[in-house]
């Protein structure tokens, strides 16, 4: 599965940059995120507690950033593990590109998933993932402008 979109932010660059690398903000966007803790600067622990469909699921995994350009792009992978429901991993690629005194944000990611999850249908997977990533860039791009405010 693909997708990718764009959000404009109200706020320069540099501080949507230091909001994409702050696991408090990220904890707080990523809908159904339990924990996210910092590894090291490149990597990330996760628990994500998620509703798709008929199956209820609690993942934990690994974050990794790579191809790290700042402030402009990163890549974020990862993969979760839910028990009998399924794993998912997948990568995004991130681009802050400058507008004015607003950011563009813009996203292309690839997604897999297994076990029940996988037995939903494409379909359902699909339209919940689009829903839950528009659901991340709302809630990052309010408290990223709010973050910008308070500056």
């Amino acid at each position: 599965m693909d997708m990718g979109g764009e959000e404009r932010i109200a706020a320069p660059r540099e501080v949507v940059w230091a909001a994409l690398n702050d696991p408090e903000i990220l904890r707080q966007c990523i809908p159904g995120c339990q924990t996210l803790e910092q590894k090291s600067p490149t990597e990330l622990a996760a628990s994500v507690k998620l509703k798709i469909g008929p199956v209820s699921a609690s993942f934990t995994g690994e974050v990794t950033l790579s191809d790290i350009n700042p402030p402009e792009s990163y890549m974020i992978s990862g993969e979760g593990k839910g028990g009998i429901a399924g794993f998912a991993k997948g990568s995004a690629t991130v681009t802050l590109v400058e507008d004015g005194s607003d950011t563009l944000l813009r996203y292309s990611t690839k997604a897999q998933v297994g076990g029940k999850l996988a037995q939903l249908g494409s379909r359902l997977i699909d339209s919940t993932s689009q829903k839950l990533a528009g659901q991340f860039f709302a809630d990052f791009n309010k408290a990223v402008v709010a973050k910008a405010s308070q500056s």
